[in-house]
């Protein structure tokens, strides 16, 4: 039966409130309007980004909601004044636009748009607007994504349509954490061949900042966690050391300046911490270091000593690694396709949608580095 024009009711975990456990429940979700595209969930990752607006950020406006943000799936049918995309089309939503007509969008220096849900209302992390309900109840579209639904409707400016031959199980991950970290690397610290970088925080993010310091040709690739069981798997990236702050008496800033004689040429912050922010860029050498801010956090403010700076430092952020996103998530489909960047690597777990409390579980302990969740059938 064609669910063309008609309501979907469908599964969808709705986070009720902040720290409390998602809720599997039965969800309506609304035809596609002019310029919107209504898609099926495939598969979806769970990213920090969730468990932030979860148990940190915790917003009262940004409840009740649908997360998720790093999803895959097909097309089911088009609004009004879409050319873009058709049925049957392979897709990745995106939490970025790229409108292609704004300032931001016309310029080389940034893949930020002025249109989308975070122009006003990123502290809340969903739009006011939503195309779900649940118990007679509005749900917010977590990002302007959701993907945590069987069903979630984007504006066409926010969806990337991929090569057919994509796996949606593993090219979700490029819809954010895979993304941010290769591009922060690539794009935004703009790694040379030959430099020496270090990356602080191996989550997924991080080990993709690391993958992506290796593809730019860096010959030394310092990681750093506090979690000594990520050295193995950073080094499945590229990294060719590891370093544990926990093993050391003194700041780790100065444990790697000596190992580096006086500092790195890049270094990439993928926690979220202000402090290991701070310390990131100390770690970094004078005259030209640059450092990178990959990790979200809109808490706390990060203090620095001017020094710093003024010697000559470069202090970066990084938002979805600097990629244009309908532009940049096809090609590292591609590049994934054509065996340039790794994403199986990523994947320790998969499980059913249902199962997505025992995936954040897993998160908040460290267990993981990313979870598959399995939405619906392709």
């Amino acid at each position: 039966m064609s669910t063309v024009g008609k309501v979907i009711k469908c599964k969808a975990a709705v986070a009720w409130g902040p720290n409390e456990p998602l809720m599997m429940e039965e969800i309506e979700v609304v035809p596609p309007q002019a310029n919107e595209v209504r898609i099926k969930i495939v598969a979806t990752g769970l990213c920090h980004t969730d468990l932030y607006h979860l148990f940190e950020g915790m917003h009262k406006d940004g409840f009740p909601a649908v997360l998720g943000h790093e999803g895959a799936g097909i097309v089911e049918s088009v609004g009004p004044g879409v050319t873009e995309f058709q049925p049957g089309d392979k897709v990745i939503p995106l939490f970025i636009w790229q409108c292609r007509e704004c300032r931001f969008c016309k310029s080389p220096k940034t893949n930020q748009c002025v249109r989308g849900w975070a122009v006003d209302r990123h502290n809340v992390m969903a739009a006011p607007e939503s195309r779900f309900t649940c118990k007679g109840k509005k749900v917010l579209q977590f990002m302007g994504t959701s993907t945590f639904s069987e069903y979630t409707v984007m504006n066409q400016m926010a969806v990337a349509k991929i090569d057919p031959a994509a796996p949606l199980d593993k090219v979700c991950l490029l819809g954010c954490g895979v993304c941010t970290g290769y591009g922060a690397a690539v794009n935004t610290a703009k790694v040379e061949p030959g430099s020496t970088c270090a990356v602080f925080g191996l989550g997924a993010v991080g080990l993709a900042a690391v993958m992506g310091c290796k593809a730019a040709g860096a010959k030394r690739i310092i990681a750093v966690d506090i979690n000594p069981e990520k050295a193995e798997k950073a080094k499945v990236f590229g990294a060719t050391d590891f370093v544990n702050p926990k093993d050391h008496n003194k700041p780790i800033s100065e444990v790697l300046c000596e190992m580096t004689d006086g500092g790195v040429d890049y270094s990439l912050e993928c926690v979220g911490n202000v402090g290991v922010m701070r310390s990131a860029l100390e770690s970094c050498v004078k005259g030209w270091g640059v450092s990178v801010i990959v990790g979200w956090t809109d808490m706390y403010d990060a203090a620095i000593r001017p020094i710093n700076l003024i010697s000559g430092r470069t202090w970066k952020g990084s938002l979805f690694g600097g990629f244009k996103s309908k532009d940049g998530v096809p090609q590292m489909v591609k590049n994934y396709l054509d065996k340039k960047v790794e994403l199986d690597e990523f994947i320790t777990h998969k499980m059913p949608l249902a199962q997505v409390n025992d995936a954040i579980e897993l998160m908040k302990h460290g267990k993981c580095i990313r979870t598959i969740l399995s939405v619906s059938p392709e």
